[in-house]
């Protein structure tokens, strides 16, 4: 699922491109997936091991792997299983595609 839309405030959204903003949107809606999403963009190598999370965040594994997991279903995340470990990066192109969604009307 690729999102790609023009900005909310050029053209309006259908009800699919709507509700697929929405999803990640609400993905995104939660300080630990913010701090988890701030994480791994700031990791000096643009990856962090799963097994490092939970001490980070100070939460239980079953809790960082449930934000972990709506994190990668909505495409903001991906998952990379090496081993026992999984490593997760940031797509780029996910974040510039929110972001040019929610950009303000040129004037």
């Amino acid at each position: 699922m690729e999102f790609c839309c023009s900005p909310v405030t050029e053209a309006v959204l259908d009800e699919e491109e709507a509700a697929d903003l929405a999803r990640q949107l609400k993905a995104l809606a939660d300080p630990v997936r913010l701090r988890l999403l701030s994480l791994v963009a700031a990791s000096p190598s643009g990856e962090l091991c799963a097994c490092d999370l939970p001490a980070l965040l100070e939460r239980s594994q079953p809790t960082v792997s449930h934000h972990l997991s709506q994190l990668v279903k909505a495409g903001i995340l991906e998952r990379d299983q090496r081993g026992k470990w999984a490593w997760f990066t940031v797509r780029s192109e996910r974040l510039s595609a929110l972001a040019t969604a929610l950009q303000p009307a040129t004037t």
